[in-house]
Order: C-alpha cells, then structure tokens, then sequence
C-alpha cells in the first residue's frame, strides 16, 4: 500500500470538504442521542434561533476511550492525532424522524438556505411527528421553501415512519446494514446520510462511510501525501481501525479542521 507522511490538500480538494463539511453540519444538527449505551451526557440552553425540540447533549460514547486506545496502539497516524485533539464530543439533539427529515431539508442547498427552510417547515406543524406532517398541505410545504421532490420524500419519510415499517424500537438490536437497508428504502435518502444517522444518531462504532468527501481526503493528506485515493486504498487504510472505524473517521475529520462540527 502507499504510503507517506503528509501533503497540502489541494484548493479543489479543500472546497470539497468544506461544502461536505457545512452539508453534515446541517444534516445531522438535529439528534439526541437516544441509545443502549451508557453515555455521559452534558445539557446546554437551547441556542437562539433553533427550532424548540433541540435541545443541545453533548455525548461521548462508553466506547470511546477504549477505541481510542486501541486506534494509538494499531496506527502510527492516530498515534499523532488522537493526543493533538483530545477527548472528543459529539453533539447532537432532536430524534429520529426530525433528524431524517432534516438531512431531506438540506439536500442540494445550501446550509444558510436549509436552516431557514427548516424553520419555516417545523413551525407548520404542533409538533414534529410523522402523523402531524401527512396532515400538512402541499401548498403550505412548498411556501415553506420545500421543492416539490422535497415534498414527496418527506411524505414517504412520514408514511413509512408512521407505518412502522421502520422498526425504530428494534435497531438496538439490529445490525448496520439492516438499519442501511430499512433508511434507503425510503425515498430521498441514500447510504451516506444512512451511515451518518449511524454514527451520530445511534452512535454505531464500526462505521466506514467510504462515499465521505471529508474521509477520502483526510486519508489521502494523512496516509498518502495527498495523493489521489480509491476505497480499496481507503478500506486497507481501515482494517487497522476495526472495530472502531467511526472513530478514526471522526478524527479524520478533525485533521483537516481542528473545530469539530456541532452536529
């Protein structure tokens, strides 16, 4: 495999990032952190300007320490990054199908634009549930900024939630591919947005989201002078930080921009 020490990453490569970056952030502002985890919990006011149910936890993971053990002891570039960045801290607020709809909400806009059609959507509804939002109307959806296609997969969202063909109260003991399998069934949401709810919704531990931006290049800039790289690259790279994938990858993220995203 190749291998070297470090590169600059090229503008292109860094605009890539920051779009994807800016996209995650929006995507995943929305979830509290309900697991069979332990997890230690810290609870911050509400910020100015959200939408009422987001309340702010931060969360680290029962896991965490040990994975990051075990990532220093396998890898010579998480050996250098996990003591330059510290403990980490995912946050997080909302639930499941706000969280979801969220990440329909900020499809192919941008992150300025999603926050305030998402506003304007939550505040159409009492309450934020599946059942609330197959009672709105069309009309009141598109005025809220919602494109048609929008519209369409937020109704699929809500039906499938409100049908119970998402087996929200089953993913505990369910596998991630099986969790994969029922969110891109929906339409409007593909694997990446699947394996982000993974990771920072359920707090999965083994997540390699092989179509990140921010992956592919925080692994070419640390692992191979910024040279170009493929998943089979990316997934050699990984094997050594099995079975806490969704760690590395968080302190990836974190070598390419040292201020975590408030998720």
């Amino acid at each position: 495999m190749r291998r070297a020490s470090s590169s600059r990453i090229h503008p292109l490569a860094r605009r890539g990032r920051q779009n994807h970056e800016a996209y995650l952030s929006f995507l995943l502002a929305a979830p509290v952190f309900r697991t069979h985890l332990a997890m230690k919990k810290i609870v911050k006011p509400v910020e100015a300007g959200l939408a009422p149910e987001a309340e702010t936890v931060n969360v680290v993971p029962e896991y965490w320490a040990e994975a990051c053990k075990h990532l220093v002891k396998k890898d010579r570039v998480m050996k250098r990054l996990i003591p330059k960045f510290g403990d980490a801290c995912l946050q997080s607020r909302g639930d499941a199908f706000s969280t979801l709809a969220r990440s329909i909400v900020g499809q192919q806009i941008s992150v300025k634009a999603a926050q305030t059609v998402w506003h304007r959507f939550v505040a159409l509804p009492k309450k934020m549930t599946p059942g609330n939002v197959l009672k709105l109307k069309v009309d009141d959806m598109r005025a809220a900024g919602l494109s048609a296609r929008k519209v369409e997969y937020l109704v699929d969202l809500s039906i499938h939630f409100d049908a119970g063909t998402v087996h929200v109260k089953d993913w505990a003991a369910m596998d991630d591919e099986a969790i994969i399998a029922e969110l891109i069934a929906i339409r409007g949401i593909g694997r990446w947005t699947a394996e982000m709810f993974l990771m920072f919704y359920l707090t999965r531990p083994n997540v390699l989201p092989l179509d990140d931006v921010g992956l592919i290049n925080g692994i070419s800039h640390n692992y191979f002078s910024g040279e170009s790289v493929s998943r089979s690259d990316a997934r050699e790279v990984a094997a050594a930080w099995a079975p806490y994938c969704s760690v590395a990858t968080w302190y990836i993220w974190r070598s390419l921009d040292p201020a975590p995203v408030a998720y």
